[in-house]
C-alpha cells in the first residue's frame, strides 16, 4: 500500500479519493482538532479482558500514546455508524461483535468528539489493519491509566471508567402499552403486540436523564413482556430487543424480569401505567414510567 506523506501531526492515508471530513478543525486559540464533521471513538468493553486499546504510531498525534481506535466522521455519518467504521478499519473490529451501550459526547461548539461505549457480545482478536497502529492490546481496566495516553482520552478516562458498571434495562408491559392506545387492539391482540414490538426495534438512544441516569445517550436492553393472546406476536429480528412469552401472569414475569436485572446491578426502569405493579417493581428498587412516557418516545 503506498502512503501519502502527512501533514505534519495529520493522519496518513491512502492514496485514493480523500474523505471532506479528513481535515483539521482550528479553535479560535489555535489549537487543532482531527475531524471536520467531528471525530469519534470506540470504547469497546470485555468483561473478561478489558477494554481495547490502539498504541499510535510515532507520526500520528500524539504518537506513541494509547488511545481508542477512532478518526473522523463522514458528513452525515452518525456518531455510532462512524466510531464502528473507524474501530474496523483501524483495529479489525467486526460490528457484530460489539453491542453499542452508549454515547458521551465532548462538544466544544465549533468540534465535538463522541466516545461511543460498546460491550463486546462475541469475542474477537484485534488486527491492525491501517498504518496508524503499532500495536492493539486489550488492557484491563485497572491498568488503563497506567499507560501514556493521548491527553484527551487520558482527561476522560475516569469518567468513562465510572460508566462501564452502568448497564439500563427497560421492561416493557406490552398489554398495557398496547392498551393505551384505542386503535382496535382488542380485536388482533397478537397484531397489535407485533406493531409495537417493530416500533422498538426503531427505538434510538434514549437521554440519560430519562432514564435518571448520566446526561448521555443510552441503548438499554429493552425486555418486552407478552401474555395472553399476544404470545403469538411476532418478534423482529434485533439484538437489543428481548421477547418473553408469559406462560402464566404478565405481572408476575415483569416482576421476575425486574428482579432478576437488578440481581446483575442493571438500572432497571420498569414500562405499566398499572398502578399495582409500578409500586410492585418501585419496592424491589426499580423506577416506573408509564405508558404514555414510552408512547411519545416511539413516536
Amino acid at each position: 500500500m503506498t502512503i501519502q506523506p502527512p501533514e505534519p501531526g495529520e493522519p496518513r492515508r491512502p492514496h485514493g479519493p480523500r474523505n471532506p471530513g479528513d481535515a483539521w478543525v482550528v479553535a479560535p486559540d489555535g489549537t487543532r482538532y482531527w475531524g471536520r464533521f467531528g471525530a469519534a471513538g470506540l470504547l469497546a468493553f470485555d468483561a473478561a479482558h478489558g477494554v481495547l486499546l490502539q498504541h499510535r504510531v510515532d507520526w500520528s498525534h500524539f504518537g506513541g500514546t494509547w488511545a481508542l481506535p477512532g478518526g473522523a466522521l463522514h458528513e452525515d455519518e452518525s456518531r455510532v455508524d462512524g466510531a464502528l467504521r473507524e474501530a474496523a478499519e483501524e483495529a479489525g473490529v467486526p460490528a457484530d461483535a460489539v453491542r453499542p451501550r452508549l454515547v458521551s459526547v465532548l462538544d466544544l461548539g465549533y468540534w465535538a468528539y463522541s466516545t461511543v461505549v460498546a460491550d463486546v457480545t462475541a469475542p474477537f482478536e484485534p488486527v491492525i489493519s491501517d498504518p496508524e497502529s503499532v500495536e492493539l492490546s486489550w488492557v484491563p481496566v485497572d491498568e488503563v491509566a497506567s499507560y501514556p495516553l493521548h491527553p484527551a482520552f487520558e482527561a476522560a478516562w475516569e469518567r468513562l471508567r465510572a460508566l462501564l458498571p452502568v448497564r439500563p434495562t427497560v421492561i416493557v408491559d406490552a398489554a398495557n402499552v398496547v392498551g393505551a392506545v384505542p386503535d382496535g387492539w382488542w380485536h388482533d391482540r397478537a397484531g397489535a403486540a407485533s406493531r409495537l414490538l417493530e416500533k422498538l426495534t426503531g427505538w434510538g438512544g434514549v437521554p440519560g436523564t430519562d432514564l435518571g441516569l448520566p446526561a448521555h445517550t443510552w441503548f438499554p436492553r429493552v425486555v418486552v413482556v407478552l401474555e395472553g393472546k399476544a404470545r403469538d406476536a411476532v418478534e423482529p429480528a434485533s439484538e437489543r430487543l428481548e421477547v418473553v412469552r408469559a406462560t402464566g401472569s404478565g405481572d408476575d414475569e415483569i416482576g421476575a424480569q425486574a428482579a432478576r436485572a437488578l440481581e446483575l446491578r442493571e438500572q432497571v426502569t420498569v414500562v405499566t401505567s398499572d398502578r399495582g405493579l409500578a409500586d410492585r417493581v418501585s419496592d424491589l428498587g426499580a423506577s416506573a414510567r408509564g405508558a404514555r412516557w414510552l408512547l411519545d418516545r416511539l413516536g
